[in-house]
C-alpha cells in the first residue's frame, strides 16, 4: 500500500495505536471458537488481559455470579452478571445471560441496553437497533439515572446515564449499519442526555459531527462543534475531545494521534481523524488508518467497529499495516 501520511504522522500514529498484531489476518481462535465473525469475514477472538487484570476482572466476576446465585431472579444482578461476564470477552455468554433476565423481565430498559451493547459487539447491528429502539419507549418521558460504572474512571465519578446510554448505543449501531440519517437523529437525542458533564458532551457530539459530515450536511456539523473548546475539563473522553478540536482544525493530526491512554481510547483517537479524513475527501489516508486499526486487537471498540464497517462498505481488504 502506498504511503499518503507523512514520516511524522506515521509515527504519531504508531504510536498512538501500539503494536499492530495483525489481527485481520490471523487465523487463531479461543478454546471455544471465536466469538463472531468480523464484517471482513475474519474470526474474532478477545485480547489477551493482562495477567493483573484478568484476575481482577475473574474476582469481581466470581462475586456477581455469587450475587446472582443468591437470588437469580434480580433484575441488578443478571445486569452486573451479564457485564462481569462481557468484560472477560464473552459476549456470546453476556447475551445468554440478558437473555434470560428478559424472559423474567420483558421491560426492563437496562437488560435491553446492555443486551443491545453486546448484540452491537457482535455486530448484529439489527438486533441490537431492536432492542435499543425498543428500551428507547420503555424509558420515554421517564426521569434519566446515571448508571454505574463497570469499569471505573480515575476519578471514580459515573459519566452517563440510561437514557444517554440508550441512544448513544443506538446511534453507534445505526453509524455501523450505514444509516447516518437514523444515526444523526438518534445522536441528537443522546445530545439531550448528555450536557450535564463534558465527557459525554464530547462523546456524543464527536459521533453527531462526524454523522452529520457523511451526510454532507457541513454547516450543521460546523455548528455542532461551537461548544467545544481546548480548555474543557474531561476525565475519561480525551480521545473525543482531541478528535473534535481536529475537526475544527484548532490541533494538528500529529498532536492529535498522540495519545497515552489504553488500547480501546487508541483505537477511538485514531477512528476520529479517519473518519475527518474521510469526509475532507482524503481518502486514502483515511484508509490507511482505517487498516492499521483493524490490525489492532481491539475490536470491541467502536472506533474498531466502525473502521471495519466502513472498510468493508469501501470494499477494502486492509494489509497488514507495516
Amino acid at each position: 500500500m502506498d504511503r499518503f501520511l507523512t514520516s511524522l504522522q506515521w509515527v504519531a500514529l504508531a504510536v498512538a495505536l501500539g503494536p499492530v498484531v495483525g489481527c485481520v489476518n490471523g487465523t487463531s481462535r479461543g478454546p471455544s471458537g471465536p466469538e463472531v465473525i468480523s464484517l471482513l469475514g475474519v474470526p474474532l477472538i478477545p485480547p489477551v488481559l493482562p495477567p493483573e487484570t484478568r484476575t481482577s476482572f475473574e474476582h469481581k466476576l466470581d462475586r456477581a455470579q455469587q450475587r446472582f446465585d443468591a437470588n437469580p431472579e434480580d433484575e441488578i444482578a443478571i445486569i452486573w452478571l451479564g457485564r462481569r461476564t462481557a468484560y472477560l470477552g464473552r459476549y456470546r455468554e453476556a447475551i445468554e445471560i440478558y437473555s434470560k433476565g428478559l424472559e423474567l423481565h420483558p421491560e426492563s430498559a437496562w437488560l435491553l441496553r446492555h443486551r443491545g451493547h453486546r448484540y452491537l459487539t457482535l455486530r448484529l447491528f439489527d438486533t441490537a437497533i431492536a432492542d435499543l429502539r425498543l428500551a428507547a419507549e420503555l424509558t420515554d418521558g421517564q426521569p434519566d439515572i446515571i448508571e454505574a460504572d463497570g469499569l471505573p474512571n480515575a476519578q471514580k465519578k459515573p459519566r452517563s446515564t440510561l437514557n444517554g446510554n440508550i441512544w448513544y448505543h443506538l446511534g453507534v449501531a445505526l453509524y455501523c449499519k450505514g444509516d447516518f440519517e437514523g444515526a444523526v437523529d438518534a445522536f441528537g437525542e443522546c445530545l439531550k442526555y448528555s450536557t450535564w458533564n463534558n465527557d459525554m458532551l464530547v462523546a456524543t457530539t464527536s459521533w453527531l459531527h462526524r454523522s452529520l459530515r457523511r451526510l454532507g450536511r457541513d454547516d450543521e456539523a460546523a455548528a455542532v462543534l461551537e461548544p467545544i473548546r481546548s480548555d474543557m475539563v474531561v476525565i475519561e473522553n480525551t480521545a473525543y475531545l482531541r478528535g473534535l478540536l481536529f475537526a475544527k482544525g484548532n490541533l494538528p493530526i500529529e498532536r492529535t494521534l498522540t495519545n497515552t491512554g489504553d488500547a480501546v481510547t487508541r483505537a477511538t483517537l485514531a477512528y476520529t481523524v479517519a473518519a475527518e479524513l474521510m469526509a475532507r475527501g482524503e481518502h486514502d489516508a483515511s484508509v490507511e488508518i482505517l487498516s492499521r486499526i483493524a490490525n489492532t486487537d481491539q475490536w470491541a471498540a467502536f472506533g474498531f467497529i466502525a473502521a471495519e464497517a466502513d472498510l468493508a462498505r469501501l470494499g477494502v481488504d486492509p494489509a497488514l499495516a507495516e
